[in-house]
């Protein structure tokens, strides 16, 4: 058995005795070559102020503005729109039936009685009125109606084959009948109603005036007479030609079902 104080000899290589090292020593040299870690850098910050403790009075929401919190909630079942007294149920038939404006016109837009119903009712004479480009003078001009008929509906029958569904000259720039008051020659316009469910239509056809209305009258007349109203003039003004001449003559040859717009 060993005792205190005694140690295990060590050697060298030429054989010499090394004298032993003493732990404390090795412990000491151990601890002053490791690297001390580094000490925190000084913050630079100031700490930051006590938040003062909320109001006894108020609740303290997370996440959740004030206004947010503190909305009140909608009444039961949601708002309720207001309904307009004035709007009418959207059947489909909505405004169609009108007051007639004229005696050859009948309670539709854009529609006119038949030559049969007008003869029994001895309508014979489409009135209407005309005004002066020039002197502004407004006079009433009669057209007899079955002369005036048979005159518009024999250019049909003799020329449609080469219209190709559009209105000729005659009918785009109609001739108008001079002014007696001035002497002025073409001149004498018809007056057309601003609103387009007062436009008389039998009289402008007559006449053959019918091209003087613009593009939004001849697709209000093609729009409730069931024809396409997409198109240049020419073409909505030749279905507005057959169109009248179909409603005054359903049995003359001035269908135009090719035209009909699918409803």
């Amino acid at each position: 058995m060993k005792r205190d104080g005694d140690h295990k000899r060590r050697r060298n290589g030429e054989g010499e005795d090394i004298p032993p090292s003493h732990p404390s020593v090795e412990l000491t040299l151990g601890l002053s070559c490791s690297p001390s870690p580094p000490s925190p850098p000084p913050s630079s910050q100031t700490p930051a102020a006590a938040q003062p403790p909320p109001h006894p009075g108020l609740s303290v929401f997370h996440g959740t503005s004030f206004s947010e919190a503190v909305a009140p909630s909608p009444r039961s079942g949601g708002t309720r729109t207001r309904r307009n007294p004035t709007q009418s149920p959207k059947d489909g038939t909505k405004g169609e039936l009108v007051r007639p404006a004229y005696d050859w016109s009948t309670d539709r837009r854009a529609t006119v009685h038949t030559l049969a119903h007008l003869r029994s009712h001895g309508i014979l004479e489409i009135r209407g009125l005309v005004q002066c480009k020039r002197c502004e003078v407004t006079r009433e001009i009669k057209f007899d109606l079955l002369a005036k008929f048979d005159h518009v509906a024999g250019f049909i029958r003799a020329t449609k084959h080469l219209m190709h569904d559009r209105a000729p000259p005659e009918w785009t720039n109609p001739i108008l009948p001079g002014c007696d008051a001035c002497g002025q020659p073409n001149c004498m316009r018809p007056v057309i109603a601003p609103k387009k469910r007062d436009i008389n239509w039998l009289f402008l056809f007559l006449g053959q005036t019918l091209g003087l209305c613009n593009l939004n009258q001849l697709k209000y007349f093609c729009k409730h007479t069931k024809n396409h109203r997409t198109g240049a003039k020419d073409r909505l003004l030749y279905l507005t030609y057959l169109g009248l001449c179909e409603q005054l003559d359903s049995a003359g040859p001035f269908d135009i079902l090719s035209h009909r717009s699918i409803v």
